[in-house]
Parts: C-alpha cells; sequence; structure tokens
C-alpha cells in the first residue's frame, strides 16, 4: 500500500482535442481539459499528491511504460477521438490495471476503448444536449469518495446521460444523477478489476465549465485517493502449481499482453 507520507502519483490523461479545435471550448479551458482536470485534483487533493498530465498526440499518448510504471492512478478523459487511441497503448494500461493501478474515467470516457475492454460490454447510454441543471445525489454517503461532497451537487448546465447504461452491475453506485427531462443515470459507479480499483464519474462535458465546479473537483480528487494501489510492488499472479508456495517478486515485471 502507498505510504500516507509519499506523495499520491497521478497522471490526468486528456484526449485535447475540442481544446484545438474549438474555440468556446478553448476559452473555457484555456489550459485544456486536463489541465483543469489536474488543477482541480492538485486543489482538493487531501493527501501529499504529485500530478502530470498527457495526451493524445504525445509519443505513445504519453502512456508509455516507464510513464505507466510510475503512475498510482490514471484518470482519462476522451469523446471525439477515440479510434485514435493505439491498441498497443489499451493493452498497456490494461495490464497495469490488472496489476493494481487505479484508474478514473471521466464523462465521454465510457465510450473510451480502455474503459469498453475493462467493462466487457457497449458502454451505450441515452444522451441529450440540452444544457440541463444536473443533481449529482449520494447515495453511498459513507463511501470515501464521497467525502465532503454535498448532496446533491448542483450542475447549472450539463449534457444529459441517461439509462439505459450498458456496463456491469456496479461492485456499489456511489452517486445517481437527475435531470430536467426526469431522466437518471448512475453518474457515479466503482468496479475492480484484477488488483485495479476504477471509478467512473460522468458529469464533465467540454461545453461547459465542469471541471472548474468545486464539488464536481471534491469528487475526482476522492476519487484518485481511494482508487491508490493496494500493493507497494504491482504485478500479476503467475501460475502456481498447487502446493507450491506463490513468490510474488518473481512476478513483478508485467508480462506482454496476449495477442
Amino acid at each position: 500500500m502507498t505510504d500516507s507520507d509519499t506523495p499520491l502519483r497521478v497522471l490526468v490523461w486528456g484526449e485535447n482535442r475540442h481544446e484545438q479545435l474549438e474555440e468556446h471550448v478553448a476559452a473555457l479551458y484555456p489550459a485544456g481539459m486536463h489541465g483543469a482536470i489536474a488543477a482541480g485534483i492538485a486543489e482538493q487533493a487531501q493527501v501529499p499528491i504529485e500530478v502530470a498530465t498527457a495526451t493524445l498526440d504525445d509519443p505513445e499518448h504519453g502512456l508509455t511504460e516507464e510513464v505507466l510504471a510510475a503512475t498510482d492512478v490514471l484518470t482519462w478523459w476522451g469523446h471525439k477521438a477515440h479510434r485514435e487511441v493505439s491498441d498497443e497503448v489499451v493493452d498497456r494500461v490494461q495490464q497495469h490495471v490488472l496489476a493494481g493501478m487505479g484508474l478514473v474515467v471521466l464523462h465521454s470516457g465510457h465510450f473510451s476503448k480502455i474503459f469498453k475492454r475493462l467493462m466487457g460490454t457497449t458502454c451505450s447510454l441515452r444522451w441529450r444536449n440540452d444544457a440541463e441543471r444536473e443533481l449529482v445525489w449520494t447515495v453511498a454517503p459513507d463511501h470515501p469518495i464521497a467525502a465532503g461532497v454535498p448532496h446533491p451537487i448542483v450542475i447549472e448546465a450539463q449534457e444529459m446521460y441517461g439509462e439505459f447504461f450498458d456496463v456491469p452491475v456496479p461492485d456499489e453506485t456511489v452517486f445517481l444523477s437527475t435531470f430536467a427531462g426526469g431522466e437518471v443515470f448512475r453518474s457515479g459507479l466503482v468496479y475492480r478489476r484484477g488488483r485495479g480499483k476504477i471509478f467512473y464519474f460522468s458529469p464533465g462535458d467540454q461545453e461547459y465549465p465542469v471541471y472548474h465546479h468545486r464539488d464536481v473537483r471534491r469528487v475526482i480528487a476522492n476519487a484518485v485517493d481511494w482508487a491508490r494501489p493496494d500493493v507497494s510492488q504491482r504485478s500479476l499472479p503467475g501460475l502456481v502449481r498447487v502446493g507450491e508456495q506463490q513468490d510474488w517478486t518473481a512476478h513483478a515485471s508485467l508480462p506482454e499482453p496476449a495477442r
């Protein structure tokens, strides 16, 4: 487990396309959405933390083996360029999640290759973009991700996401959102895959300043703290003959993903 005095190493990954192509998005997020998310995590963190950023156009999308090995929790926002994410990089991220790296998937990241891979479903949903008010209700008040969060979080303008959301039954639902049109959406879900902890949080469309919202920032900061690895040395367990003693250190290096 990460020592409480050791900074939590967070990598904020952003597609960074809307900010480059659309003036109104650039005006809302002059440092990019990834920059706003990173600033919010640093602002709201309740633990020592180091936050870095990476984007789609970086070499290997900024997600090299060396970078991932030095990352405790990865956050992911993507929308219009999911298909441009390399399958090789997706394989690499998946292996690190299974070995213990935390993953926080945000808003339209529900349709990312990595989230669909880890969920094993289409991850499709209903949507409507009419700048409606979203109320984010806490339905698991004792969960660490909900600590210090008002009930409800009020987001004055946001894209509507609605059910049915085609994801596996979560380990726990932390937040449920309601919208002016009467729709509901399971907006904060937690999962475990292998040794990795995953949190999906839906608020945060590029059309609106949601990642400047103090309460949304608090949720994301709580989530990266919750998703930190439970083991000090990430590894994938190997195949062990019955009667043999498991040597965890023998599996410190992640194997190449199956092709």
